[in-house]
């Protein structure tokens, strides 16, 4: 008002009005032209967006975006982008919609919507390797759950999300069967480090690995605390926390088994995943073409080879040496081959190797552990 007032004072330089109020002398005409239109109301702050957004998704869409992110709020702009294009939409950029999901006040905790760099590694074709693991327990209005998730390294494919009471071998081995069954047997099966998975150490056996070996499954363990091994399942678990368990109150281990089933389906067949370029894992799982078989064969070992049994104490002898082999092992045959170098042999049950037997060693230094891989020297 005061810029006003001096502005229409008679003989006013405006120029200089316009310097000493530190505005430009285009703001100062604007400034008095909305004085003579409007009067004082004229001087008001006024909005600076525009008039009109041509560039603006229009509201029918932004209400489908909303609608898919009510449906799944864990998803973010890339997946919705995706879902919106398979209904046939006109999707704005993966961009717009995040934009959109934060001016409704959809993105929330650090980081939400924010770009970041990764690096990911997945083997070749689907079964070449399965990663399994429990998620971490939780409590059901009567007991507690224990989820048994199996997941194909190539394709992300949920295999199994098994509503489980406990952890124990018998149940890993029952789950499992099923999911050999209906998808065939993979070439290895990478665990952690504990029961009933065995460890990455000289002692890694127990029954479970010795059934999968002789269902000819390898199988291989993370590095001790170091759970970016299991990287995929491990996420895995973090999009089964978010978009099921912090979502949905579940009462017991039937409940719980029906609402992992139906996720599953979603999480397979339906939900965009970043690593296969927002395509459903389902897109790129094929079932596995070896079947389990209904009856496990003794070994055949060939003629070659130097057969030792297991005994009750889990060791055998081979030229003079006591070697621990695993009470896992015990009645069961073992085989050590010799290598090309002299003097150390491959222990190994069926294809599997186990350890190598240095027998230039010292007795104390003379079994050393190997890592699992599957074999082409023996006929599973």
């Amino acid at each position: 008002m005061e810029f006003v007032r001096l502005a229409q004072a008679p003989g006013c330089n405006f120029s200089e009005l316009c310097r000493r109020f530190g505005v430009s002398r285009s703001n100062g005409d604007k400034w008095l032209r909305r004085f003579e239109a409007e009067g004082p109301p004229g001087l008001q702050e006024r909005s600076r967006r525009p008039r009109s957004s041509p560039g603006r998704t229009p509201g029918e869409l932004e209400a489908e975006v909303l609608a898919v992110r009510a449906e799944h709020p864990a998803w973010g702009g890339r997946k919705i982008r995706k879902v919106l294009q398979r209904q046939g939409w006109d999707a704005p950029a993966a961009s717009t919609v995040t934009a959109i999901l934060r001016r409704h006040g959809k993105l929330d905790g650090p980081g939400a919507g924010e770009a970041r760099d990764w690096v990911r590694f997945e083997h070749e074709a689907p079964n070449d390797l399965w990663q399994m693991d429990f998620k971490g327990h939780f409590a059901l209005r009567t007991g507690r759950c224990h989820p048994l998730t199996v997941l194909d390294d190539h394709s992300r494919y949920a295999l199994a999300i098994g509503a489980c009471g406990d952890e124990r071998e018998t149940t890993v081995r029952e789950r499992l069967t099923e999911v050999f069954r209906r998808y065939g047997l993979p070439l290895r099966l990478l665990a952690d480090n504990g029961a009933p998975w065995g460890t990455a150490g000289p002692e890694r056996h127990t029954r479970l690995t010795v059934w999968l070996m002789d269902l000819g499954v390898g199988v291989c363990h993370g590095r001790p605390y170091h759970p970016q091994t299991q990287g995929k399942d491990e996420r895995f678990h973090r999009t089964l926390k978010a978009e099921l368990l912090d979502r949905w109150p579940l009462q017991d281990l039937a409940g719980a088994q029906a609402a992992f089933d139906h996720w599953r389906e979603v999480y397979n067949a339906k939900r965009p995943h970043e690593a296969l370029g927002l395509e459903p894992p389902a897109s790129r799982y094929r079932m596995s073409p070896r079947p389990m078989p209904e009856r496990i064969d003794p070994p055949q070992y060939e003629p070659q080879a130097q057969v030792r049994k297991v005994h009750d104490t889990g060791w055998i002898s081979f030229k003079g040496r006591q070697i621990n082999c695993s009470k896992a092992f015990v009645g069961r045959r073992l085989a050590l081959r010799a290598t090309i170098t002299d003097g150390v042999f491959d222990l190994c049950y069926r294809s599997h190797r186990l350890a190598q037997v240095d027998l230039r060693q010292h007795i104390s230094h003379a079994v050393l552990d190997v890592p699992e891989r599957v074999s082409a020297m023996s006929p599973v």
